[in-house]
């Protein structure tokens, strides 16, 4: 993990920050947070430091910190990390303003705010595959003959862990053990570790199939040399996104958000900081720039993207704090040999 200043770049110790100072702990990319966050601090001459790692292992500093953590804000990839923090009283309640901000995905807690949105797909190798042949449901997928020792999966990586906690709850446990055990026996899958080399693989025709989040094939066709590495674009990439029937959980939507934390010596400006990731400029910059969906009605997206509203009927009617309950889609991982 790293912490990273914008501003000063002092590294006094954070622990005697003053109230004109923000500290972030981010699971988000870097390559997304930095322009975010120099954005801001050029709007409000704030110093503002950044902590960059896993969900998992800010969670775990914010544990071992307690009461002394330097930590403003906890600005997570997934909501089941947020969950995580909320149950363990380590967020504090927004208010209604800033809660009123977001349109989409609002948790009943009230204590994080969304910030964008991504989408579970089945990406497919345009040259190799007929999308006709693609299955309506992703609980169909070990049925695909066509796609044996040819499809992808990333079972290391938190998206594809989300996705099972969400087949845990949506079916049962039995059911998605069942899956794993399905798609490993028919398919043969090639496992990634993340969703970047899975969609070269894809795009390489390595493989033929795989399960991502949407935008990292729009990136790889549409990407913005602000985030992303020029030389990893290819706007002829034969590589395009089959989505399942509505409602189906291969769709599911996986919400970044963020909270204020108790340990907060700078509050407001929190509350402050969340309010400007959900601004007009701050959800424009994630749906033109990395193609993340935004949280807030009124913004455009690229129109290479599914429009919102149809991309919001994709997904299944889920409670995304239910994705906090990861220990057991981990212990079936282990058990099925993928971890």
């Amino acid at each position: 993990m790293a912490l990273m200043g914008c501003g000063t770049g002092d590294d006094a110790d954070t622990t005697d920050a003053e109230s004109d100072e923000l500290v972030i702990y981010t699971g988000r990319s870097q390559a997304l947070v930095e322009p975010l966050v120099e954005m801001y601090r050029e709007q409000t001459d704030r110093e503002v430091r950044v902590r960059y790692g896993s969900d998992a292992q800010l969670l775990a500093a914010l544990a071992e910190e307690g009461d002394q953590s330097p930590a403003d804000v906890f600005w997570a990839n997934t909501t089941g990390a947020l969950g995580n923090a909320a149950e363990e009283g380590r967020l504090t309640d927004l208010p209604d303003d800033l809660l009123g901000m977001a349109d989409y995905f609002v948790p009943s807690n009230a204590q994080w705010t969304p910030v964008t949105a991504r989408f579970r797909v089945l990406a497919y190798n345009t040259d190799r595959v007929d999308p006709e042949d693609l299955p309506s449901s992703v609980l169909d997928l070990p049925a695909q003959s066509n796609l044996e020792g040819r499809f992808g999966w990333t079972p290391a990586y938190s998206s594809f862990q989300d996705f099972v906690t969400a087949l845990r709850v949506v079916e049962d446990s039995a059911s998605a053990a069942t899956w794993l055990a399905d798609v490993e026996a028919n398919l043969d899958p090639n496992s990634y570790t993340s969703n970047t080399p899975l969609v070269e693989a894809l795009a390489a025709e390595e493989i033929d199939a795989g399960l991502t989040n949407h935008y990292y094939v729009l990136r790889k066709r549409y990407g913005d040399a602000k985030v992303d590495d020029e030389s990893t674009i290819d706007p002829e990439a034969p590589i395009a996104i089959h989505r399942f029937a509505d409602g189906d959980v291969g769709n599911l939507a996986l919400v970044t958000g963020a909270g204020v934390l108790q340990t907060s010596t700078a509050p407001e400006a929190g509350h402050d900081f969340l309010r400007f990731l959900l601004n007009t400029d701050a959800q424009t910059f994630a749906a033109e720039t990395v193609n993340e969906y935004p949280v807030v009605n009124g913004i455009d997206v690229p129109s290479y993207m599914l429009p919102v509203d149809e991309a919001l009927q994709t997904s299944p009617e889920f409670d995304l704090e239910q994705l906090r309950n990861i220990d057991g889609t981990l212990d079936l991982l282990r058990n099925q040999g993928l971890l």
